[in-house]
């Protein structure tokens, strides 16, 4: 019987021994996730925020008057003798956010670069409802880049990036080369949207109750447009005018919407 006892108790002291390991466990991975993302807050709540060569990119609108750089994987590289020193770029490009980043206001203008070419920070960049976006980017290196909630114009030119655009309420222009295009946008659309990729697909989501004047084309792909979307066709005479373009008018006509696909296909859908 006290052998039975004194097992029960070892068994017991074991579980709490383990739970208290768990928990301890638990609270150094939050607080090693906590310290590993990095901020960098810049006070300003208008004006152009523009990006170039930032591989990894997340752009959110929010209501408030910073804009903020926040990197959750962001790793200097150790040198004990760079203690005190700041990292400089081979296009003298200076990291003054701590995060791999340069951040620069030029004449209004927030001139964001990042320091290495082919490896960098994953960026979550949060602005104000003033703020519009212009984003570059030319080389193999790059992620997709995507933009959410942002009430400013935008204006977007990659090479190899897919973009990703929801609930954007600005004048939109996106020109991509190989990437795909994928937009959900919300249900007030008040101003001009340009969507253009030559070899990745265009596809967009729109509710049915837009006003738009609508042009979509392909010159190898195709065009599909959901049946329930009620478009008044231009016509010449009693013919439809369609080939490789489509002409509509969406709820008597608005605002002017053109997608284009070069080699791929347009997709048109109801939100």
């Amino acid at each position: 019987m006290e052998r039975f006892i004194s097992e029960k108790n070892n068994v017991n002291y074991l579980k709490k021994d383990f739970m208290k390991r768990s928990l301890m466990l638990v609270v150094s991975l939050l607080s090693v996730l906590t310290l590993s993302a990095q901020e960098y807050k810049l006070a300003k709540s208008s004006g152009k925020l523009d990006i170039r060569e930032v591989n990894e990119v997340k752009i959110e609108g929010y209501s408030g008057s910073e804009i903020i750089f926040i990197s959750k994987d962001y790793r200097s590289d150790k040198d004990d003798r760079a203690a005190g020193l700041r990292a400089i770029s081979n296009l003298g490009l200076e990291d003054n956010t701590g995060i791999g980043l340069s951040v620069v206001e030029t004449n209004g203008v927030i001139e964001v670069r990042q320091l290495k070419k082919m490896d960098g920070p994953d960026v979550l960049i949060r602005i104000p409802k003033g703020i519009s976006v212009n984003y570059s980017h030319t080389s193999p290196h790059g992620s997709d880049v995507s933009l959410r909630n942002v009430e400013s114009d935008i204006d977007v030119s990659t090479v190899h990036n897919d973009v990703t655009l929801e609930n954007v309420t600005g004048a939109v222009r996106v020109r991509t080369v190989h990437g795909d295009i994928d937009a959900i946008f919300p249900a007030e659309v008040k101003n001009q949207l340009s969507l253009n990729s030559t070899h990745g697909h265009v596809d967009v989501a729109l509710p049915a109750s837009t006003k738009a004047n609508l042009r979509m084309s392909t010159s190898w792909g195709e065009i599909f447009v959901d049946p329930s979307l009620k478009l008044e066709l231009d016509k010449t005479g009693d013919f439809v005018k369609y080939s490789d373009r489509l002409n509509a008018k969406m709820n008597g006509g608005g605002t002017e919407i053109n997608l284009t696909s070069t080699h791929d296909n347009v997709y048109l859908r109801k939100k």
